[in-house]
């Protein structure tokens, strides 16, 4: 009985270092400060390594954010004493793989964060060469990430001038950059020109080039229109020159729905059957082979004030709500949404107005859906506890032979809790960043109904790492 006690102990300690790694990002929320954020992330960071470094490691595997996994290589790599010869090997391939994924300029950060704090030992130098050695153009990297890469030359002592890393001119361009008259890289002698030739800047990487317009003093319109095949789609969005249908087709479906909530009212309608056509169509490509088996499914989705995130966040969780609605009809059979303010149309929803989580998750389960999908920060407050009540009478009461699957995913972390915000001990809860993540969060839910112990969550997430490095492989 005490096994079975500890075990359940430790996959709730588990759920909730994933619940954390996949929402927070150490940034100010709408009801806590970036310092409190960091300093509760740290903790579990810390907590979760030293109790159960297998499963840390193994979170590389999960849906966790890019800031929660760089930190996770980070605690590895600067904690290798503390495994044993099979954890790093299982660590080293795990590492790897999730590298392979990151956004490069984060990987550099992350370089420079072990130089700092002088970890470079074998592994750590050897992880580091084998991802620049995979890099599809290194003087690509060298033009737009030349302080990152020369922090990792120097750094695992890197042999810029033989093997794999070419020939000299890397060497030469990031530590002796006056020595050469030419490059034979493109990308490097493109940048030598574009000191002092304007047609050189259109041949160099959008946010390189940008320098160099400046410089030259090259109108913004003519440099936006000529650069642009150089730009990527999220650069052509950011700098409004894009946006149009062909971009929009190829979007994630979070990033679509963040950038639909940037436009102005008048821009929605104007542009509805295009953004609405665009935003159904990337649902389609995150539902997959799912499509259409949910069956009967309704949606409580959370377009109350506090969705408008904060500063540097902004509107992330409405957008998280706006993608879950899409993707929720794009799985569902039949599908019913319950905004909390209300609203009938998805596309002009807005931050504004209190929670009445209660009474919306009453209206969902009037119709008897086989599954309720809550998206919401946890915070009901029109009136307080409503929601948690009419889950716990549902539960026990009026649905005890669970005909009706509900799941509450939620795309904010509660620093003060350690966890995200839950609604009821009856529901399942899990974190979410975003909405393609939907049915993968459904699923490991399923552990947070403190009903299943360590062995069984173990199992999943090895299932989880084994499809993983077979994809990076």
């Amino acid at each position: 009985m005490a096994e079975t006690y500890a075990g359940l102990i430790a996959a709730e300690d588990v759920l909730l270092f994933v619940n954390a790694a996949v929402t927070a990002t150490g940034q100010r929320e709408f009801r806590s400060q970036a310092y409190e954020q960091r300093l509760s992330l740290s903790f579990l960071h810390e907590y979760v390594r030293v109790n159960y470094r297998s499963v840390y490691a193994s979170s590389l595997a999960l849906d966790i954010n890019d800031h929660n996994a760089a930190r996770i290589v980070e605690q590895l790599l600067r904690t290798a004493g503390d495994a044993s010869a099979e954890q790093k090997r299982a660590e080293r391939r795990l590492i790897a793989a999730r590298l392979a994924v990151l956004p490069p300029q984060r990987v550099y950060r992350l370089f420079r964060t072990l130089r700092t704090a002088k970890v470079n030992n074998r592994r750590t130098r050897a992880i580091l060469r084998d991802w620049l050695a995979a890099r599809p153009d290194l003087g690509h990297d060298a033009v737009k990430y030349r302080s990152g890469l020369k922090t990792a030359a120097r750094h695992a002592h890197l042999p810029f001038g033989k093997g794999e890393f070419g020939k000299g001119e890397f060497g030469d361009f990031l530590f002796r950059p006056g020595k050469r008259v030419r490059y034979d890289h493109g990308f490097l002698e493109a940048y030598r020109r574009a000191h002092f030739e304007q047609s050189a800047v259109y041949e160099l990487p959008f946010t390189v080039a940008e320098g160099f317009a400046a410089k030259h003093g090259i109108v913004r319109e003519a440099f936006l229109e000529r650069i642009a095949p150089r730009m990527t789609r999220l650069e052509r969005l950011r700098t409004q020159s894009a946006g149009t249908r062909a971009e929009l087709s190829v979007m994630p479906l979070t990033r679509l729905a963040l950038y639909v909530l940037s436009l102005e009212r008048a821009e929605r309608l104007r542009r509805r059957a295009e953004l609405t056509g665009a935003l159904r169509a990337a649902a389609l490509r995150a539902a997959g082979p799912y499509a259409g088996t949910w069956g009967r499914v309704a949606a409580v989705l959370d377009d109350s004030y506090s969705s408008s995130g904060s500063g540097v966040k902004r509107r992330r969780p409405l957008a998280v709500a706006l993608g879950c609605h899409f993707l929720l009809e794009a799985l569902a059979g039949s599908y019913r949404a319950h905004w909390t303010s209300g609203s009938a149309d998805p596309l002009l929803v807005r931050p504004w107005g209190p929670t009445p989580l209660g009474t919306r998750i009453l209206d969902a389960l009037e119709h008897s859906p086989e599954r309720l999908v809550i998206v919401s920060d946890g915070w009901d407050n029109a009136p307080p506890g409503l929601a948690g009540e009419v889950l716990r009478v549902w539960r026990t009461r009026l649905d005890p032979d669970r005909s009706t699957s509900v799941v509450h995913v939620n795309p904010v972390y509660d620093a003060d809790g350690f966890d995200v915000r839950r609604l009821a001990p009856s529901v399942p809860t899990a974190g979410i960043r975003d909405a393609e993540d939907l049915a993968a969060l459904v699923e490991i839910a399923q552990f947070a109904e403190g009903r299943t112990g360590l062995p069984e969550l173990q199992a999943y997430l090895d299932r989880r790492t084994e499809r993983f490095l077979q994809g990076a492989s």
